[in-house]
């Protein structure tokens, strides 16, 4: 088993995530590039300055404005379903999720489930195929339910809502834009192009291992949806088919897994510039990994009390020349960003990177892409 340095570790990450130079084309072009070589990008509607499939975005990517993830990806693109947590997905593997969808009790038994009875699915698919793509709020209502709590979180109590919520964990209707905070729905035969249904468990695997870079085998939160698939024997399986390999990291006792050739991947330079990266990046999904090979400590405290917090609500990453140098809380208010606080590593950080960092980022939340 290879064994590689924490500064080769490092470097890898920092290469194969995308974030030494821009290595896509511009625009629309760039951000469906980077989501196929992603594999996904992990949704969450905060936006203090921009949500994180924006901020995963501008990391990597020129001249792409705020929002522009969502419009350049749906509909016929993309899909979002659950890969870890909820993602943008590329359509190339919708097939595959909606086979997993038939099989996955988690997507179709759940409690909230339950309260929609089978009739009132199947209008509801049959009116988004007559009227789609349509709004959910625009469908027509079909009476209420009890609102159930997840982790805190409320349900609706609308009929129609919950019934496009259990239509699209099976795969049946598919997000394919946003009306103001709102999603638009349609049937995905009309959405997105046809895709082979491969292998759920193999390709998600597979998926994973892509998009986190380096999989620890040590459960946490980058398993989420393959907790049962890590100690199968589809693991070996892939290794055995050279299809996925076991690395090590000086003074970590974990082992790792990365996809066949992936250590040979060749990067660009680094260009030098200072990238904020979103709290849900992908580099950052194991926060242990990134402690050990990067040196730097990351909770994202926004579901912390206030008086619990080390650092503040919404505090992002500053990675600048392969290293993380710093975090950054900010706000974008009346067209402006409004810095609320840096704090640098013991090494310090760039003055001058950090205020084309932030004058660069202040330009891409005004829509201005130059």
């Amino acid at each position: 088993m290879r064994t590689l340095s924490r500064d080769e570790a490092r470097q890898f990450m920092v290469g194969h995530h995308g974030l030494r130079a821009v290595i896509h084309p511009p625009g629309d072009d760039g951000v469906r590039a980077m989501l196929q070589r992603r594999r996904c990008i992990q949704l969450d509607p905060l936006a203090p300055i921009g949500t994180n499939a924006d901020l995963v975005a501008m990391a990597r990517l020129d001249d792409v404005s705020v929002g522009q993830v969502y419009q350049a990806l749906l509909p016929g693109h993309a899909f979002e379903h659950y890969s870890k947590e909820l993602c943008l997905i590329p359509q190339d593997r919708f097939g595959t999720w909606h086979g997993g969808a038939q099989d996955n009790p988690t997507w179709r038994t759940t409690a909230q489930m339950r309260q929609v009875p089978a009739e009132v699915l199947d209008a509801i698919e049959a009116e988004v195929r007559a009227r789609g793509p349509i709004a959910v709020a625009d469908l027509a209502p079909r009476g209420r339910v009890t609102p159930t709590d997840w982790s805190g979180w409320k349900g609706t109590s609308k009929m129609a809502t919950l019934a496009v919520k259990v239509l699209w964990r099976q795969c049946r209707l598919v997000v394919c834009g946003r009306q103001g905070r709102g999603k638009v729905v349609d049937v995905p035969d009309r959405a997105l192009p046809s895709s082979q249904a491969l292998p759920f468990n193999q390709t998600v695997l597979v998926d994973r291992v892509v998009a986190a870079g380096m999989l620890s085998e040590v459960t946490g939160p980058h398993w989420s949806m393959l907790y049962d698939v890590r100690k199968s024997a589809l693991v070996d399986e892939l290794i055995a088919d050279d299809v996925l390999q076991r690395v090590r990291i000086e003074g970590d006792r974990r082992n790792y897994l990365v996809t066949s050739g992936a250590l040979e991947q060749s990067f660009p330079d680094d260009d030098g510039r200072m990238r904020i990266l979103g709290p849900l990046d992908s580099m950052l999904w194991d926060r242990k990994l990134v402690s050990h090979v990067f040196g730097f400590e990351y909770v994202w405290e926004v579901y912390k009390p206030a008086a619990k917090r080390q650092y503040g609500w919404y505090v992002v990453p500053l990675l600048h020349n392969g290293q993380l140098v710093g975090r950054l809380e900010a706000r974008f208010a009346d067209g402006q960003l409004r810095i609320d606080n840096v704090w640098p590593e013991a090494g310090g950080l760039d003055e001058a990177a950090l205020k084309r960092a932030l004058d660069r980022h202040e330009r891409l939340l005004q829509g201005s892409v130059h």
